[in-house]
């Protein structure tokens, strides 16, 4: 009986200089590899800062035109109240680029450009997605097309892109910092900023079309962009 009580109290012991497991080392859970991250579907946003650089006649693509400017205070065709004939320049922002990157100085977005402010919540953004990325393509060479994606889900986005095949830049504004500057709250919103960086327009009818973009293009751009 002391014999066995001394094992008993020598036993502890023994376990606390050795060390305790609860199981043999095949019985730990084995890392799994983390998930491979989609690739975006945007580009990214390193050209950004340079101006668009024409093609060659007869490529088919907008030609310069010469545009009107809206008088201050008037109404634009959509229905939509025009910025004045002077514009004003692009609020001071720094925004990340979807892709990743140095952040965009938002002011530094070489024009002429339509910036387009949405969202994958947003129906009329989804419904209007594919003509801008068309007018990036018809455009091209003339204006930049440049999207920022507002108070959304990365993988919202992401999807957004995938399915509708958007395919020019995105900058991320998570805290909606451009739409406070604009003082507008809803979206979808659209800037056309001219080659000076001046903002000629902002637009927010709703969902635009070929049509519609392209007569506002030409209107406060001065550019003839195929509808």
């Amino acid at each position: 009986m002391n014999h066995r009580r001394l094992a008993l109290a020598v036993l502890p012991l023994l376990l606390a200089v050795t060390g305790c497991t609860s199981g043999t080392a095949d019985d730990e859970p084995v890392p799994r590899p983390a998930a491979a991250e989609r690739p975006s579907p945007f580009r990214d946003c390193a050209t950004l800062s340079t101006a668009p650089t024409a093609p060659s006649p007869g490529s088919g693509t907008a030609t310069p035109t010469t545009a009107t400017p809206a008088s201050p205070g008037t109404t634009a065709p959509n229905g939509t109240t025009a910025r004045a004939a002077g514009g004003s320049a692009l609020p001071e922002l720094t925004l990340s680029c979807f892709t990743g990157g140095a952040p965009v100085v938002l002011r530094e977005v070489a024009g002429p450009a339509v910036i387009n402010v949405w969202a994958s919540w947003c129906p009329p953004c989804r419904k209007e997605l594919p003509a801008f990325q068309r007018l990036s393509e018809r455009a091209a060479g003339q204006l930049q097309v440049v999207g920022v994606n507002s108070r959304d889900s990365r993988g919202g986005a992401q999807s957004i892109g995938e399915d509708f095949g958007v395919r020019f830049p995105i900058l991320v504004d998570q805290g909606e910092a451009l739409q406070r500057e604009l003082k507008r709250n809803a979206i979808p919103l659209t800037l056309f900023v001219d080659a000076d960086g001046q903002v000629r327009h902002i637009d927010a009818s709703g969902a635009l079309d070929d049509t519609k973009l392209a007569k506002l293009v030409r209107q406060h751009l001065g550019l003839a962009v195929p509808a």
